[in-house]
């Protein structure tokens, strides 16, 4: 059977099954047992079984339940409420004002969760109330937090990015270190819109009577302190050589319940509710996991990925032609799928046209998690919109709308990676440990 003949049984196989509400992992494993049964050869269930328990017991998913776990805990605390009454005196100054406790907030929140909906939801569950109590303009206010939710896929611990890594067998330390730069030139990018936006139309803001309890700047700090030393004690650990991720995410939830202890919200019953919360999801994510490592297998027998990748090497694209034609790829099956379903489902066919280009993987991870926060906040299916919706009850599209604003500043961080690539690479190649 020809390569054509094979890659369309995979694509009939793969789009009925995903088109039939199958879970995403059960889909990838059927659609490898249907590239498998195209080499009548190969011992299928042996593969299949080899397969599922490598990617099962890999040592770098260790990381993945106990960031899962921090996460969990952390969205039971008062953390959110802390977070907007300690960041909002010191904003007050900023053009702006409150709207930038959404994205600075949406970033300290993304550098202790890993994900991008509880980033959204823990912070807009505080924010959105509070802005329109105080006249904020709807569309500022909501764009301003879908946009700075989607944080919580890039600044460490990122559960995206241990998926990656794990699927491409990339160190998890030198990506969490990697996307602590491009995070933090992103939330300034949103930032800097807010305060233009500020500046250019004033009536979106309230007027200077917007009330803020009169606080000091000591005060307020210290409301966000114990906040900032768990993301020291989790990034400074790993940055530093001194803890694997695995290592330093046991460091996290070790002060993650110090911290709700200390608020008085360590409860049985929360802490019953997010150590099952993180086992179901970090089960689904393994799941995933396992699914993609079989399907990888699978297309490595088929010799799909290979004819591909000599495919489009004749085509002789630049390397900037090529991560064009990868971002609109990737941004329309962002319409579709969720981020980690993404990223797992397409590293055994374009890693090998990525390597082929000489892109770093590292990099690579990186720019794929921006991609992958731009179809977070895309219609018909980004997830960051419905969590907003949840929230406020409003149109989905009405939303997007709102957040069409940074969508854009999303995509200028792509074109800002790919013209500066040390945007990604500097920090990990200064790291004290080889990660």
């Amino acid at each position: 059977m020809g390569m054509f003949e094979v890659s369309l049984i995979v694509l009939a196989v793969l789009f009925t099954a995903l088109a039939s509400g199958l879970w995403v992992a059960l889909a990838l494993t059927l659609t490898a047992l249907a590239a498998l049964l195209t080499r009548p050869a190969l011992p299928d269930a042996q593969i299949l079984a080899t397969s599922f328990w490598s990617a099962s017991t890999s040592w770098d998913l260790t990381a993945l339940p106990m960031f899962i776990w921090m996460g969990e805990i952390l969205f039971r605390s008062k953390l959110s409420e802390d977070l907007f009454a300690g960041l909002s005196p010191l904003m007050r100054r900023l053009p702006g004002r409150l709207v930038h406790v959404n994205v600075v907030g949406c970033a300290i929140f993304a550098a202790i969760s890993g994900s991008s909906a509880a980033t959204t939801q823990t912070i807009g569950k505080i924010s959105l109330p509070e802005l329109k109590q105080r006249g904020y303009d709807d569309r500022i206010a909501i764009g301003s937090l879908a946009g700075a939710g989607t944080l919580g896929l890039l600044i460490p611990p990122s559960i995206i990015l241990i998926a990656y890594g794990a699927a491409v067998e990339q160190s998890i330390a030198r990506l969490f270190i990697a996307g602590v730069v491009p995070g933090i030139v992103l939330a300034l990018l949103f930032m800097g819109y807010v305060a233009l936006v500020a500046t250019l139309k004033p009536s979106l803001m309230p007027p200077e009577a917007d009330v803020i309890a009169p606080e000091s700047a000591f005060r307020s700090f210290r409301r966000i302190l114990p906040t900032i030393l768990l993301i020291a004690g989790v990034i400074g650990s790993i940055y530093g050589g001194i803890a694997s991720p695995t290592e330093a995410a046991v460091i996290g939830v070790v002060l993650a319940l110090v911290i709700t202890a200390a608020q008085g919200m360590l409860t049985r019953a929360n802490f019953i509710e997010s150590l099952m919360a993180a086992t179901r999801v970090s089960a689904m994510i393994a799941f995933i996991l396992a699914g993609a490592a079989v399907v990888t297998t699978a297309m490595g027998f088929t010799g799909l990925p290979r004819e591909l990748a000599a495919y489009i090497s004749s085509l002789e694209l630049s390397p900037l032609a090529l991560l064009a034609a990868l971002t609109l790829f990737f941004m329309v099956l962002g319409c579709f799928l969720d981020g980690i379903s993404m990223v797992v489902l397409t590293t055994s066919v374009v890693m090998p046209l990525v390597t082929e280009a000489g892109f770093d993987l590292i990099w690579f991870g990186i720019y794929l998690v921006i991609v992958v926060e731009m179809a977070q906040i895309t219609p018909p299916v980004g997830f960051n919109l419905f969590v907003i919706q949840g929230l406020t009850g409003q149109n989905i599209f009405r939303i997007a709308v709102a957040t069409a604003p940074f969508f854009g500043l999303l995509a200028l961080m792509v074109v800002l990676l790919a013209l500066f690539p040390d945007l990604a690479l500097f920090l990990p190649r200064t790291m004290f440990s080889g990660g």
